[in-house]
C-alpha cells in the first residue's frame, strides 16, 4: 500500500544580525575609495579599471532586496576585511550549522507535535557544507538523539526541494515513517563582498521541515501530491570552492575564484522559460490548471525574475497572496527561499487548497512540490 505523505511542521532560524542596504553600500563604497586611491596611477595609465560605487537604488532596482540577516555583521562591514568572522571550534563542539539546524528543527517538531525520538531520518541539504565529513546530518542526528540515518546533499539553490522529494519517496516506499529535512544556509561565507554585482544578494538563515506518514501525523498539515525534478548543466552560476583549493591557491588574489559568481543576464534569460515550462508540465501531469493552485512559493533570488515567471504562468501580474515575496526582509537565502516563503505564508489556506513549492538554482536545477491543505 502506498503511504500518504504529509508536511506537518516547518521551522525557521534567523541569525541575530541584520544588515541594511545603507550599511552595505557605505562599507562597499569605502572599499572602492580605498582601492581607487591605492591604484590611482595604474587607473590613470589605463592598466586597471576604476571600481564603481554601489547604491541603495541600484540594489533595490536589481533585486528587490532591502535587508539581510547574517551570522556575523562586523567582519562583513569592515572595509578592510569584508567577510564574516566565524570562530573556529574544537571537534567536540557543535558546529555552527548544527546549532542553526537544531533550533529550526525544534520549532518544526513543535509544530508537528513530534519528538526527536519519533524521527527516523534526517537530510541536511544546502548550498555549502561547513566541512566535508563527518556528515553534518550525522552530527545533528547525534545531538538531537534521532534514530535511523542521516545524510548530506547539495543541489545548489534547489537543495531543499530535492531533499523534500527524496524524503517523500522514502516514506511513500515505506522505508521511513518520519524524516526531517533541514537547510542551514551560511551564504555570507561564499559571497565576494568586494563585487558590486553580487555583494548584496545573499543572507544567512535555516529552515526545517517535518515530513511523515499521514497515519502517524498529529497535526493536519499539507499532503504532498507530487514532486518533479529537473537539472541541466550550466556555468552561469558557479562556486569553485572545494577540498582541492589548498592545492590550487597560489596567493590571495585567487580567493575571489572560490566565491559565488554568476552571469546574471544569462541566468535570467535562460532560467525564466525553464521554470515556466517545468511548472506547467508538472501541473499538466496532475491534470491541474495554473488557476487551480491557490499559492506559489517560489525560490527567492530576484523579485523581477519571480514576477516575470508568475506573469507568464498566470497571464497577469501576481498578487502577494498568489506568490509571496520575502526578499525584502531576508534577501536571497539560497535553498531556503521557497521554504521561508511557505513557512511565513501558508496559515490562511483552507482545507483542499492547493499550493506549489518551487526552487531553481545553479546547475541549472529546478524542483517543485505540489501540496494540498488537509
Amino acid at each position: 500500500m502506498i503511504a500518504e505523505v504529509v508536511i506537518t511542521g516547518t521551522g525557521l532560524y534567523v541569525p541575530p544580525y541584520g544588515i541594511s542596504n545603507d550599511e552595505l553600500v557605505q562599507s562597499f563604497n569605502t572599499y572602492v575609495d580605498t582601492y581607487n586611491n591605492e591604484h590611482k596611477l595604474a587607473i590613470s595609465n589605463g592598466e586597471k579599471a576604476a571600481l564603481e560605487y554601489s547604491s541603495v537604488n541600484f540594489i533595490e532596482k536589481a533585486s528587490g532586496i532591502l535587508n539581510r540577516y547574517v551570522v556575523d555583521k562586523k567582519g562583513i562591514l569592515d572595509p578592510k576585511r569584508m567577510r564574516p568572522y566565524i570562530q573556529a571550534r574544537c571537534d567536540d563542539e557543535p558546529s555552527l550549522q548544527c546549532e542553526m539546524a537544531c533550533q529550526a528543527i525544534h520549532q518544526a517538531l513543535d509544530y508537528a507535535q513530534k519528538t526527536p525520538q519519533e524521527v527516523d531520518g534526517i537530510i541536511v541539504s544546502c548550498v555549502n557544507m561547513q566541512r566535508a565529513y563527518p556528515g553534518m546530518a550525522m552530527e545533528i542526528q547525534n545531538v538531537l538523539g534521532i534514530q535511523g540515518f542521516g545524510y548530506d546533499m547539495n543541489v545548489a539553490c534547489s537543495s531543499t526541494t530535492f531533499a523534500l522529494a527524496n524524503a517523500y519517496a522514502a516514506i511513500v516506499a515505506n522505508q521511513n515513517k518520519c524524516i526531517v529535512v533541514v537547510n542551514p544556509e551560511i551564504t555570507s561565507g561564499h559571497v565576494n563582498f568586494r563585487d558590486r554585482d553580487s555583494h548584496f544578494i545573499f543572507g544567512d538563515i535555516c529552515t526545517a521541515t517535518v515530513i511523515e506518514n499521514a497515519q502517524l501525523a498529529k497535526s493536519s498539515g499539507f499532503e504532498i501530491l507530487s514532486s518533479k525534478l529537473t537539472t541541466r548543466f550550466s556555468n552561469n552560476i558557479r562556486n569553485n570552492s572545494g577540498f582541492l583549493n589548498h592545492a590550487e591557491i597560489e596567493d590571495e588574489k585567487s580567493i575571489p575564484r572560490f566565491c559565488f559568481t554568476q552571469n546574471g543576464r544569462k541566468v535570467f534569460k535562460e532560467v525564466v522559460p525553464m521554470v515556466e515550462e517545468h511548472i506547467l508540465m508538472h501541473l499538466q501531469s496532475l491534470g491541474l490548471k495554473c488557476d487551480d493552485i491557490s499559492r506559489y512559493w517560489l525560490h527567492q533570488a530576484n523579485i523581477n525574475m519571480n514576477e516575470l515567471i508568475m506573469k507568464k504562468i498566470l497571464g497577469h501580474n501576481p498578487t502577494p497572496q498568489e506568490a509571496p515575496i520575502i526578499l525584502q526582509e531576508y534577501a536571497n537565502t539560497a535553498s531556503c527561499g521557497s521554504l521561508v516563503a511557505f513557512h511565513l505564508h501558508h496559515q490562511d489556506l483552507k482545507p483542499g487548497n492547493l499550493g506549489l513549492i518551487c526552487s531553481f538554482g545553479a546547475g541549472y536545477s529546478i524542483g517543485s512540490i505540489v501540496i494540498k491543505k488537509r
